[in-house]
């Protein structure tokens, strides 16, 4: 058996997290939830918390440092399992802020430290897929940004693009992808949809 890799987008509030959790559990193997966000102040601490709260008590969970996820997401899928990483949203801000170049001026020292985002990005998906066969499954959240408004500030118009370029690598190398809506999933890539 192949491993398989869940691609779950959406905006905010559109019960992402919610329905991947629920995909997670569907599951008979071990359940890790792979978690990005840094507690940087109390309303993302209350978040944190909440998103604790609701995981049953038999789900392992990784909180280690971000810059490393692309080498423990390959060891953690050594053995049958399903990861559940929540978000790459939240991975690729800490790597945005962690960068002096998001801010600068300098277009193409931006363009290469934005370069080495998506290498790591990358390798989330192909370090998955390398560690053998099985019953593994990489179920990966995150969200779209490139609905709304353009931003006015330069870092913000950065973000969004980088997300958006971000979402395009999962999209490209899942198997599955749903675009969740009002809390309703719509599968856009496989699972009845009739791509491939």
């Amino acid at each position: 058996m192949k491993p398989v890799i869940t691609f779950v987008i959406g905006g905010a509030r559109s019960g992402k997290s919610t329905f991947a959790e629920s995909l997670a559990s569907e599951s008979e193997t071990d359940i890790i939830y792979v978690a990005t966000a840094d507690a940087g102040d109390a309303e993302m601490t209350a978040r944190i918390n909440h998103h604790r709260e609701r995981r049953p008590m038999e789900w392992k969970t990784w909180e280690g440092d971000i810059k490393y996820l692309p080498r423990e997401i390959k060891k953690l899928a050594r053995n049958d399992c399903v990861l559940l990483l929540d978000c790459l949203t939240m991975y690729i801000s800490g790597l945005f802020i962690a960068a002096p170049e998001s801010t600068c001026e300098d277009v193409l020292a931006w363009s290469r430290a934005e370069r080495k985002i998506l290498d790591d990005v990358s390798e989330i998906f192909s370090g998955f897929m390398e560690s053998g066969d099985g019953q593994k499954r990489l179920i990966a959240v995150s969200n779209e940004v490139g609905c709304g408004i353009v931003p006015s500030f330069q870092t913000g118009r950065r973000f969004r693009d980088l997300q958006g370029r971000v979402n395009q690598i999962a999209a490209g190398r899942a198997h599955e992808v749903a675009l969740m809506a009002a809390g309703i999933p719509l599968w856009i890539k496989s699972r009845g949809s009739g791509t491939e």
